[in-house]
């Protein structure tokens, strides 16, 4: 196949005996998970599996298991003619849309995967069974797929930072690549939340890019408390009408253990803002 012939698949077993064949002829298989409505942050990660895989696998599939009873699972955007004419631009074999009775044949009365304490703070905190279901989706797409790398951007660092836990702690044969984050030019990290932004909105959005790069400012001039440091890029926040924060927190870039004092050698911070009923992730390495 070359990059125009990328090929829908929806059945599971089909995709399977794809990815089996691919490996029995000594192909290395790469795996890129997505919810779809796809951006050029996904086209990075297809381009980065096409660079380094024999075979690619896009995954397209807005999973209910991750969204709490509030939260936006029916409203979240889907385009699927936009997403393959992306696949395929990029290289993609295979762009593998199956429907929740496919991944869920018992529905809520399945078998999870779960990574306790990565997957109850910062973002599992404010959405508790989030991961659970990030964590059982990815590892039934691992098994499906067979794949041998699998690709994650870093703005969604914890869920990567639980992704590689998961696989280590599972024995998992695949390997779990973080990407950098990719944003707008001025600064917006790209989320297929970002279309619901009103305008106003998609202005004052752009006050967690300038938080994060104060507060890493401010940590490269030596400052190294946590609360100031937070303080910092909350003051940029808390000037933006109608943003209200879920947290701001600074935690090890490797471990993900939450700063309470002194920031330490590797911080990064996290944070997470609503903007009206859409609500944005956004993180940066404080240390050069």
């Amino acid at each position: 196949m070359n990059s125009h012939d990328t090929r829908i698949i929806r059945d599971s077993k089909v995709l399977s005996s794809m990815t089996r064949s691919a490996i029995a002829e000594g192909k290395t298989v790469g795996l890129v998970p997505t919810m779809g409505y796809l951006h050029e942050g996904h086209a990075s990660l297809i381009r980065a599996a096409r660079a380094k895989c024999d075979f690619v696998v896009v995954s397209d599939f807005v999973n209910p298991t991750q969204f709490g009873p509030t939260e936006d699972y029916a409203t979240y955007p889907r385009d699927e003619a936009a997403d393959l004419a992306l696949c395929a631009a990029c290289g993609a074999d295979v762009l593998f849309i199956p429907d929740v009775a496919m991944l869920y044949p018992n529905g809520q009365d399945s078998t999870w995967v779960e990574v306790s304490r990565l997957g109850t703070i910062l973002c599992g905190a404010s959405r508790p069974g989030h991961f659970r279901g990030v964590a059982t989706v990815v590892t039934k797409l691992l098994m499906i797929s067979r794949a041998d790398y699998a690709f994650f951007g870093e703005k969604d660092y914890q869920q990567l930072t639980i992704l590689r836990r998961m696989v280590a702690d599972l024995g998992s044969p695949c390997e779990i690549i973080g990407m950098p984050i990719v944003r707008e030019a001025d600064g917006l990290a790209l989320s297929s939340r970002n279309v619901r932004l009103t305008p106003a909105s998609r202005i004052e959005a752009l006050a967690l890019h300038r938080g994060l790069e104060m507060a890493r400012d401010s940590y490269l001039a030596g400052e190294r408390s946590v609360q100031k440091l937070i303080a910092t890029a909350q003051s940029e926040i808390d000037l933006q009408p109608d943003a209200k924060i879920d947290y701001i927190s600074i935690a090890d870039a490797d471990t993900l253990d939450i700063s309470t004092d002194d920031a330490g050698s590797r911080p990064l911070m996290l944070m997470a803002v609503r903007f009206g009923s859409v609500r944005l992730i956004d993180n940066m390495k404080l240390f050069a």
